[in-house]
């Protein structure tokens, strides 16, 4: 990203008084320009291809489409665009369900202002950042005995403990002392082993099954 150039925001929610405070939160970050509003999927997907934002805010409820099925179908159709699910729920379905879809992150809508800037900076360079909330619900999943095996090499894993610390591509490569291309090929073995298409399901699935600790 450009740091000369503010980052794209589009806000997605069905309520017009929450679309009017994160709309004001935008305005006042200099680095961040609010693009578009849109009050339910449905819309958010016929704006995006226009508007092209670079970070999308995504409410889960919402009348015609919800916001999982909507960051489904903008993912498919502008993977570029970075989602944050912003919610009030923080159930282990919800978030796994949002997380499947192609969010980065997860957070809940009592969220700070500043942790709300530095979510959407990070996933603008493609961090992920759970709620605690989000990650307890996750954690505290029942509905396994043994964690999975998933093949992962030793490295692999390391390179997963990092991921879930939410270190970068680069970072992972400057910590283990390897190549930024070799760090990348990392990370792409370490989604593919876990069946998940982004870093966000990476480190849900890890916390869930207690891959690292």
């Amino acid at each position: 990203m450009n740091a000369s150039k503010p980052i794209r925001v589009m806000v997605v929610d069905d309520h017009d008084m929450v679309r009017r405070g994160l709309a004001a939160f935008l305005k006042a970050k200099p680095d961040l320009e609010l693009v578009g509003e849109a009050g339910n999927g449905r819309e958010a997907l016929e704006k995006c291809t226009e508007l092209q934002p670079d970070v999308i805010l995504m409410d889960l409820m919402m009348p015609e489409m919800d916001g999982a099925a909507a960051t489904r179908a903008i993912r498919e159709q502008c993977p570029q665009i970075k989602i944050i699910a912003l919610t009030s729920f923080q159930k282990r379905e919800q978030v796994q369900e949002a997380l499947q879809a192609g969010a980065i992150s997860y957070l809940l809508k009592n969220v700070s202002v500043d942790d709300l800037a530095e979510a959407i900076r990070a996933a603008c360079c493609g961090r992920s950042m759970l709620a605690s909330e989000a990650t307890q619900a996750l954690i505290q999943s029942t509905n396994y005995r043994t964690p999975p095996d998933h093949n992962l090499t030793s490295r692999e894993y390391e390179v997963l403990t990092l991921m879930v610390k939410g270190l970068t591509n680069p970072e992972i490569a400057e910590r283990l002392s390897v190549s930024r291309s070799t760090a990348r090929a990392h990370v792409s073995n370490v989604l593919a082993k876990l069946g998940v298409s982004n870093r966000a399901g990476a480190v849900a699935l890890a916390l869930r099954d207690r891959l690292v600790t």
